[in-house]
């Protein structure tokens, strides 16, 4: 009976560890950025998109990895029980697996590259990583100086959607850009609810975060204008005529930010309560993001 207990116990800190939920952060902007190529070419390229999707998740894999690894070296993680650093007791393990993961992402770019004799794709999905790096990385930390939001934004809406609309048509679109930052938002989500729970941690590591400057009550209460600029903003460029009507689907997302912005709301001082409210941002994104993509396509 224990033994199973204890089996369970660590099969629950493995799942936090690789966090499966989370790839749905890697898949959406290659999604989105994808359904809006069709909407405007009438066609998608499904190795280029199903290769990219795959070197997507292998580089985020990567990204959490390495930010694991980085972490450790900071103490950040010391109470953190489901770091796999902590788990496998061997830092430079688990190093090598996240740059074994990167190796094989970025094999899976220079393939589309290969495929189009352009490098144009490589060269964004670098940046991306450049920035990913820095949110954590030594000597720049950027994460711990409270700039990590902004960089999430950054790889994961604007330089992340336009890639993968560029590695399906080869060039710009304004209209995928005005969707990358819906995407872009919901991501950096994401990452500002990550924090409501550890902040002591951040604190006693020298983490400055923006919910360590700022309190959980201020940053419970910007919620809300995350969320307003997600669907408002959707809303908005639907009624201008820049997006399709069907583009209003990314609103089955909304419920979930309403029991977002509540939860945080009443749990934000309560570490213990407030922990899942990153599950939820997930859910948000989700949704919102997958059915804007599918408004585009249909």
């Amino acid at each position: 009976m224990t033994t199973r207990t204890i089996e369970r116990s660590n099969n629950k800190l493995w799942m936090a560890a690789i966090k499966p939920p989370m790839y749905s952060v890697a898949i959406m902007p290659i999604w989105v950025g994808t359904a809006v190529a069709f909407c405007e070419k009438s066609a998608i390229n499904w190795p280029i998109f199903s290769t990219f999707v795959t070197a997507a998740i292998l580089i985020l894999a990567w990204e959490n990895i390495s930010n694991d690894v980085f972490d450790s070296e900071t103490g950040i993680d010391k109470n953190k029980h489901h770091s796999l650093v902590n788990l496998t007791g061997n830092k430079s393990l688990v190093f090598w697996l996240g740059n074994l993961c990167l190796a094989l992402g970025i094999i899976g770019i220079l393939t589309i590259c290969w495929w189009q004799q352009d490098l144009t794709v490589l060269g964004l999905i670098f940046l991306c990583c450049f920035l990913g790096y820095m949110y954590q990385g030594p000597p720049f930390r950027l994460g711990y100086q409270g700039l990590g939001e902004f960089l999430c934004f950054f790889a994961f809406g604007p330089l992340g959607v336009s890639a993968a609309y560029y590695s399906q048509t080869q060039s710009w679109s304004n209209l995928s850009l005005m969707a990358s930052i819906i995407v872009g938002v919901a991501t950096t989500l994401i990452l500002f609810c990550s924090h409501f729970h550890q902040v002591n941690d951040d604190l006693a590591a020298g983490k400055r975060s923006p919910l360590v400057r700022m309190g959980t009550k201020r940053g419970a209460q910007l919620l809300p204008w995350f969320c307003g600029i997600i669907f408002a903003g959707s809303a908005a460029l639907v009624l201008l005529g820049i997006f399709p009507v069907l583009a209003l689907l990314s609103f089955a997302g909304f419920p979930f930010a309403v029991k977002l912005c509540r939860h945080v709301g009443q749990y934000h001082d309560r570490p213990e309560k407030v922990s899942n409210c990153k599950f939820i941002a997930v859910a948000v994104h989700f949704w919102s993001c997958l059915l804007l993509g599918a408004g585009f396509i249909l």
